[in-house]
């Protein structure tokens, strides 16, 4: 994945090597930080991860990822100030996964100052921002406050810092929420962006979202999000639980999109969307679709849950479907997990008529954790030629120490884009914290 400013110029990141800098360089620098009144935590996770696997035109695609976070707090009576870094970088180590050899993006990057009342936060940096209709990634800065009588706002604005160059963010995006609640019972939020490119409109979202809590057994939650350029609903997404007992829980759901106003940047005149209703990704941008569907969960016994569900899926180009099934879990706390499911869609094309099948086994032998998945996906009709689509995961990791933990996948499947195909994974996380106490004792 490459990293693009809003006028298409690629942006300079940090690689594998880059990203264990920081390690080594952030470390002794903690011990040379003077202690605040509460101390200084310097914290972080490194993953490296090594892939295998072959392409669908026969290349060795044997890339290593680096994955680095680092968070340093300090503590005192006028609050907390944070620094979090996130980033990752990607070495090729046979043909090329992408069109470039090396690669990383920096995901986050932001000094937060946390002060001791009135929920006050002030962001400053790369950042992911989620209020409202707003879920942005952007340089820029985040302020949120809670306020007398139930009330709360939060403000944003930046630069969107976008993934790909033909979806291009806007050169400037701001927006904010404002919320009541009563925290007990409701909060309510009604939020707004604006962005603008070259001059002209380019976003212009408003929303409102609800948590609604009236009765100790009931649970609602939902969002309206609409486009002020297009003149359209993007979408309607809301979920109500009911738990009538401590065991038994009834979910029931709805959701309409519709993809001119929701996607309405995309550049292309179809883009991937996978869901079940959906398993090849391709979906018209001009398509409306309308989901509704509950589910019911119940556990007659300590270690034994069951469980039901049903979705109704019309789409206005690609036809209706109706996607319903089951699912059963057997569980020991901290050491043993199986599971069978069992689902059918039935759909209006031969991509939306199948049987899906599931079986899954975890088990914790001391230090030791096995992982066992087979998922398979009958189709009435051959697609690809391909009747039975299948894919087989086994997966192990070890806990050599309480911070060092080393892992391994492999996967082999078969499906309509594949006769067969195999890949692997290596995985090594390392977890590391360093305190320092405002006494000057370190650890």
């Amino acid at each position: 994945m490459n990293i693009y400013d809003t006028k298409g110029r690629r942006r300079p990141v940090g690689l594998l090597v880059r990203l264990w800098a920081c390690i080594i360089a952030l470390c002794p620098l903690s011990a040379a930080v003077p202690a605040m009144a509460g101390g200084i935590t310097l914290s972080g996770e490194s993953t490296t991860i090594f892939r295998i696997r072959e392409s669908i035109d026969k290349k060795d695609i044997y890339p290593a990822y680096e994955f680095l976070r680092l968070s340093a707090t300090s503590l005192d009576k006028a609050g907390s100030l944070s620094f979090y870094f996130g980033g990752w970088g990607r070495a090729d180590l046979g043909d090329r996964s992408t069109d470039k050899y090396r690669d990383g993006d920096l995901q986050y990057g932001y000094l937060s100052y946390r002060a001791p009342k009135g929920n006050l936060v002030v962001n400053l940096g790369r950042q992911f921002v989620a209020e409202g209709v707003a879920t942005e990634r952007l340089d820029g800065v985040y302020l949120r406050s809670d306020f007398a009588a139930g009330f709360g706002a939060a403000l944003f604005a930046g630069a969107p810092v976008v993934t790909e160059p033909n979806t291009k963010g806007g050169e400037f995006i701001y927006g904010g929420r404002i919320t009541h609640n009563m925290p007990r019972y409701y909060t309510i939020g009604v939020s707004a962006l604006k962005s603008d490119q070259n001059g002209e409109r380019y976003r212009e979202e408003e929303g409102i979202d609800i948590w609604l809590h009236p009765l100790k057994q009931i649970d609602a939650v939902g969002r309206s999000s609409y486009n002020s350029i297009t003149s359209g609903w993007m979408e309607h997404d809301y979920k109500l639980t009911w738990n009538p007992l401590d065991n038994l829980s009834i979910n029931a759901t709805y959701s309409d999109i519709n993809y001119k106003d929701y996607f309405f940047h995309m550049t292309t005149n179809v883009f991937s969307l996978i869901s079940p209703s959906n398993p090849t990704g391709l979906i018209d941008p001009n398509e409306k679709v309308r989901t509704v569907g509950g589910s019911i969960a119940y556990t007659p016994i300590k270690s034994v849950t069951v469980a039901g569900d049903y979705k109704n899926y019309t789409y206005e180009i690609a036809g209706d479907a109706n996607y319903y099934g089951g699912k059963a879990t057997f569980f020991l706390p901290a050491s043993f997990v199986a599971g069978f499911a069992m689902h059918r869609m039935d759909g209006t094309t031969d991509t939306l008529r199948y049987s899906e099948y599931r079986i899954f086994v975890s088990k914790k032998i001391e230090h030791l954790d096995i992982t066992a998945d087979f998922f398979d996906v009958n189709y009435d009709r051959r697609i690809n030629g391909v009747r039975n689509s299948y894919t087989v995961i086994g997966a192990a990791s070890y806990e050599i120490t309480p911070r060092l933990r080393i892992g391994a996948d492999l996967d082999y499947s078969r499906n309509p884009d594949y006769d067969n195909e195999v890949a692997g994974l290596v995985k090594l996380t390392y977890a590391f914290d360093i305190r320092r106490s405002a006494e000057g004792e370190g650890k």
